[in-house]
């Protein structure tokens, strides 16, 4: 188990825009879907979100927040950012555009803030949780929270 005291980039983003939050941490291990990590933090898996990071047809990035247990759904993100298409960006392009690896990737604290939407299911939930920017981590917080500090938008992308 991590130390409750490690502090990630996003903890500390949030720390300084005085958000509250609940800090869980896992033994990751390669292999883990969202689903899993779901029912390890004891959460439903419609309340654990993960992060996509898509590029446009016009070269912009965006990045989309859905549940571990569904799909973005690449028409509907298309629509909800105002692109023609968008497709999922190369795992190698991750870490230079944002900042973190690979199943280690949030919303919150990016390299550059992206136009960035939540799926609307958030709302349904009083805390949804969101990887804290390292794998093995994860926040908890108000998805009202979360759309303040990443200015993100509430959209129907699954």
């Amino acid at each position: 188990m991590a130390k409750k005291e490690e502090k990630t980039n996003v903890m500390r983003v949030l720390d300084g825009r005085k958000i509250a939050y609940e800090q869980h941490s896992y033994e990751p291990d390669a292999t883990m879907s969202g689903e899993e990590i779901a029912h390890i933090l004891g959460e439903d898996a419609g309340k654990v979100f993960k992060t996509l990071v898509t590029q446009g047809k016009s070269g912009a990035y965006y990045v989309f927040v859905v549940p571990v247990n569904e799909e973005l759904d690449l028409k509907k993100a298309a629509a909800a950012s105002g692109e023609k298409a968008v497709s999922m960006i190369k795992q190698k392009d991750l870490l230079p555009l944002t900042g973190y690896v690979h199943g280690g990737c949030s919303p919150v604290g990016m390299k550059k803030q992206f136009p960035t939407f939540l799926h609307e299911t958030a709302a349904l939930y009083d805390t949804v949780c969101v990887s804290a920017g390292k794998v093995g981590y994860q926040i908890e917080l108000a998805p009202a929270d979360l759309i303040s500090v990443t200015g993100c938008t509430t959209a129907d992308i699954v």
